[in-house]
């Protein structure tokens, strides 16, 4: 069964929110290695346009859209421009994010709104409007990128985790529902991730000591996983329409003790927010990371990110 859903990317065309950088760019390359013809999108034009030559140079065929996927207008004009252009989408990859960080006390009613319509909203808007196309012809792929905060929520990160449970929910049901038409819809969600995305996360509180904490995590090679190896992962997972993936050893563990352990689970997570900075410092006003570097940030802790950061376009 899983040998006759192979899918061949040579020449389909697939469509990668937030393509411009991180995560989303290195699927981008992945996906034009295999041949296939790309349509990315972003808010920021500049890096867009970085991300575009890229790929062209790499000798893939590029449509590159500025959208911002927080407004349902946007995301539906998004889908008509690429099939307008190509004449359909093969595969829509939903990696669009934002990530917010810092106590519950300094988060707001508009964090958790808005962590909701990137997360939650947009996906369902760029789905819906391709999925009519899909069934017309009667195959397509849909990837969801969410996280392990998807399935675990984490101290610091309420509105990301509470926005990426929802995203698990939905493409789950929305796999057991379009299987019939021959759609299958895959699920990511990735452990910690070498992407350089802290540089662009907005932080709250002491915003200093949580993208220190941060960074340092991401960082860690025994906790987290390259960007290119999680991309290598999802493009084959989305080859064979497999319904679930979690890139990353420590991640896969930790959702495995989680299912087994719940409440051991919730413990160390109360135990680990005491490790955690308090509330204070810029309060709920928020910094992104590049404006809340520190001696520590800018060291040897932080390097392999540093690095990721400028090879996926995060500068």
């Amino acid at each position: 069964m899983r040998q006759k859903r192979r899918y061949d990317f040579s020449s389909k065309v697939v469509l990668i929110t937030g393509g411009s950088r991180g995560l989303g760019l290195a699927l981008a390359r992945m996906f034009a290695n295999e041949g296939a013809r790309l349509a990315i999108c972003a808010r920021n034009q500049g890096e867009l346009d970085r991300a575009a030559g890229e790929l062209q140079s790499l000798g893939a065929e590029v449509l590159a859209i500025s959208c911002d996927l927080e407004d349902r207008g946007q995301a539906h004009d998004l889908v008509r421009k690429v099939e307008q252009h190509y004449g359909r989408i093969d595969v829509l990859v939903n990696v669009a994010g934002i990530i917010q960080v810092g106590p519950m006390d300094t988060m707001t009613v508009d964090d958790y709104e808005r962590a909701m319509r990137v997360h939650f909203w947009a996906p369902l808007h760029t789905i819906l409007a391709a999925l009519e196309g899909m069934r017309r012809r009667g195959e397509g792929r849909i990837v969801n990128i969410s996280s392990i905060g998807g399935k675990i929520s984490v101290p610091h990160l309420l509105p990301y985790c509470a926005s990426k449970f929802a995203l698990v929910g939905l493409s789950e049901g929305l796999r057991a529902e379009l299987a019939q038409d021959g759609i299958f819809v895959t699920t990511v969600c990735p452990g910690l991730m070498r992407t350089g995305s802290p540089r662009n996360a907005d932080f709250k509180g002491q915003n200093q000591a949580e993208y220190a904490w941060f960074a340092i995590s991401d960082n860690l090679p025994a906790l987290s996983i390259s960007a290119e190896e999680a991309a290598r992962q999802i493009v084959e997972a989305t080859r064979y329409g497999e319904a679930e993936i979690i890139p990353g050893t420590a991640a896969k563990l930790t959702v495995m003790f989680h299912s087994l352990f719940p409440g051991l689970t919730a413990d160390l997570m109360g135990m680990a927010n005491l490790l955690l900075p308090a509330a204070g410092g810029i309060g709920t006003r928020s910094a992104k990371g590049y404006e809340s570097e520190s001696r520590i940030t800018q060291s040897w802790l932080t390097a392999g990110n540093q690095e990721a950061a400028g090879r996926h376009n995060q500068i």
